[in-house]
């Protein structure tokens, strides 16, 4: 909007509306009025765009730049100092019972008198270790397979190869792990990943041959991915999904991720919405429940319960206490955070609050829903001005609290059913890692390296939260036995 589009009446409009008398007058202040408002909406608009940040929007931490907001978080502080608290046993380096190397220093004069003591037995020792790494290189290992002729027929017979060495000349799975350890879960660009091979063990693989080891590992892993996908199908846990872009082959694509406590499965999609859920097949056959932010294609699964993020609500609630200054808001916020309060008290105890105290606050909710409705109502096109096509657009406080009102039952089940968690923390968590590598590389060359990036990524998460580290996962997938839970197993 440009200041020639304001429609304000010029000096000669007002006087010749003066002239003309009260209807004429009353027709100027409409049009003013009806500008006035349009001018009020726009500020509104943009005022709330600068308004936005992490701490009151679903926008991420790096897109507040350097102007960090301040905190503003609605956990209560605790009255403990920093540091150790009494009763904390502390960590620090223990001395081993069998080292792997002894250094013994002898004394062989005594320092007051200068006699020398070669042949005196020592009394005791005194001992302190330090640990350190020794230098590591590069091992060659040559096969050989012999070859013999038979003497009865004459023809000549080769020994076996072992599993794994199928070429001249190769990389074995050691290197193959630290090589994909490196590039694929410290995220370390495939220069610097060969960069640290030449400088730990004296050899410098090509960026293409780090790409070729990361697509065996990703290819060695596949089938865990599929038992994980078809376990996540299943009645069990609350599922998380979450989505967040990534860059493929210069073009915004969407990775999405589904996960439990013990199991993650990402996938990458041209699309964000319900194509890319259908596509990877676990939201359209899957029971049970499925905890999300409200992104709208996630209710067209009528299949499933649903669970609500309350992080994101409660983000949101904080925006419209801020910019709109409205009570309801306020309220909520407290209400939510005290039905928190409630669950993690009974927690352990029962499945599910005592039914007059959630029924309360129920109630306690549908009243500031009403509150917030009347705070907000229905925007209405103004008289003369022919009505657009669509739905009249509503402002944010009012989308917001007609989406906390149709919602209702997702947004507090967690108080009906604890297994139910309050937020959505454990797929924010699963997809932070996804947005560092973004940071770092800026995204995927390459569909294929989106999907080999994804499946390790996958495969290191679930390994890690059943107390396997990534580099030893990578070991066992690079020596033919990758990782799979017990759990998983039985249900195979």
């Amino acid at each position: 909007m440009t200041p020639n589009d304001i429609n304000l009446p010029t000096e000669a409009e007002v006087r010749a509306a003066y002239r003309e008398g009260e209807e004429a007058v009353v027709e100027l202040f409409r049009r003013m009025n009806e500008t006035i408002i349009q001018l009020i909406e726009r500020i509104q608009a943009l005022e709330n765009q600068i308004a936005k940040n992490s701490s009151n929007s679903s926008k991420p931490p790096s897109s507040d730049g350097y102007r960090k907001p301040s905190p503003k978080s609605l956990r209560q502080r605790h009255k403990k100092k920093s540091g150790g608290q009494p009763g904390h046993t502390g960590k620090t380096l223990q001395m081993v019972s069998e080292p792997d190397r002894v250094e013994v220093y002898r004394v062989s004069r005594c320092r007051h008198c200068q006699a020398t003591l070669d042949q005196v037995t020592s009394e005791s020792v005194e001992k302190r270790q330090i640990f350190d790494i020794p230098p590591v290189k590069k091992e060659v290992t040559e096969h050989q397979a012999e070859i013999k002729r038979c003497p009865q027929c004459g023809k000549r017979t080769k020994a076996d190869f072992p599993a794994g060495v199928e070429q001249t000349v190769g990389y074995g799975p050691e290197f193959k792990t630290r090589i994909t350890y490196w590039s694929q879960y410290q995220l370390i660009p495939l220069e610097r990943v060969c960069e640290m091979a030449d400088d730990l063990y004296g050899h410098r693989p090509s960026e293409a041959t780090v790409l070729e080891i990361s697509r065996e590992g990703a290819t060695q892993v596949e089938p865990v991915r599929s038992i994980i996908e078809e376990h996540l199908k299943q009645q069990g846990s609350v599922r998380h999904f979450d989505e967040t872009g990534m860059r493929v082959e210069g073009k915004l694509h969407w990775l999405h991720s589904v996960s439990t406590a013990l199991v993650t499965l990402y996938t990458v999609h041209a699309k964000r919405g319900q194509q890319a859920m259908d596509a990877m097949g676990i939201l359209p056959v899957m029971k049970g429940i499925a905890m999300h932010d409200c992104w709208q294609p996630y209710f067209g699964y009528t299949g499933i319960t649903h669970a609500l993020c309350n992080a994101h609500l409660l983000r949101e609630l904080i925006f419209v206490k801020e910019q709109y200054h409205q009570a309801w808001a306020v309220k909520m916020i407290d209400l939510l955070l005290e039905i928190k309060k409630a669950v993690d008290l009974q927690r352990g105890e029962s499945n599910a609050l005592p039914t007059h105290q959630a029924r309360k606050f129920d109630q306690q909710y549908a009243q500031l829903i009403r509150n917030g409705l009347r705070a907000n109502p229905v925007s209405k096109v103004p008289e003369g001005e022919l009505r657009k096509r669509g739905r009249t657009r509503q402002s944010v406080p009012r989308n917001l609290v007609l989406r906390m009102k149709l919602h209702k039952k997702a947004v507090l089940l967690f108080m009906w059913d604890f297994q139910v968690p309050f937020d959505n923390n454990q797929a924010e968590r699963d997809i932070r890692m996804m947005k560092v590598k973004q940071k770092i590389s800026g995204g995927f060359r390459s569909w294929h390296g989106a999907e080999v990036f994804c499946l390790l990524r996958g495969y290191i998460s679930t390994a890690r939260k059943n107390g396997v580290g990534a580099l030893e996962s990578l070991r066992l997938a690079f020596n033919g036995n990758p990782f799979l839970p017990d759990f998983l197993a039985l249900e195979g």
